[in-house]
C-alpha cells in the first residue's frame, strides 16, 4: 500500500487531519509529519498573545500518524484487502499515556515516530515520539488503539 493510499482512507478531514506525509511504513511502525498551519482557528484563543497548539491536537496529530495510519497499514498486509477494510473499520483510540516535553508554536511543522508494540486480538498499541523541526523532543508515550469491524 503506498503512503498516499493510506493518508487518503484515513477517516478525517480538513481541519481534522493531521497527516502531511507518512516518510516511513513497515509491519513495526511508521514516521509522518505535520505542520500546524497558522492560521488554525485554535490559535485564536489558546493563549491570548501567545499561542501555542493544544496538547490535545498534538496526542491526536500524534494517534492519526502513529496507531491509525499504521493500522491501516497492518489491516492491509493481514487481509490483501486494503480498500474493503479500511471501509468496514473502524480505529479509535482507547488509552494514551503521553508525557510533554516542550510546546508547538502556529506553523510548526512536527514528525512521528511510531514503533508497534503489539498489534492483536484487535488492539494495537504503540509507542510514540513527536520532534520538532529542530530535532528536539516535543512529546512521548505511548497511544492503544482498538480496530472495531463494522
Amino acid at each position: 500500500m503506498k503512503h498516499s493510499e493510506i493518508i487518503a482512507l484515513l477517516p478525517y478531514t480538513k481541519p481534522f487531519l493531521f497527516v502531511d506525509s507518512l516518510e516511513k511504513v513497515h509491519k513495526d511502525g511508521v514516521e509522518g509529519s505535520y505542520q500546524f498551519k497558522k492560521d488554525s482557528y485554535f490559535y485564536k484563543g489558546h493563549f491570548e498573545n501567545n499561542p501555542i497548539t493544544p496538547g490535545v491536537l498534538l496526542t491526536e496529530c500524534m494517534a492519526q500518524i502513529g496507531v491509525v495510519s499504521l493500522g491501516l497499514f497492518l489491516i492491509e498486509q493481514e487481509t490483501k484487502d486494503p480498500i474493503d477494510n479500511a471501509l468496514k473499520t473502524q480505529i479509535a483510540m482507547s488509552n494514551t499515556t503521553i508525557d510533554f516535553y516542550t510546546s508547538v508554536k502556529p506553523g510548526e511543522r512536527v514528525t512521528v515516530t511510531s514503533e508497534k508494540i503489539y498489534f492483536r486480538f484487535g488492539k494495537l498499541r504503540c509507542k510514540v515520539i513527536m520532534m520538532s523541526a529542530q530535532h528536539k523532543l516535543i512529546a512521548k508515550g505511548t497511544i492503544d488503539g482498538m480496530i472495531v469491524k463494522q
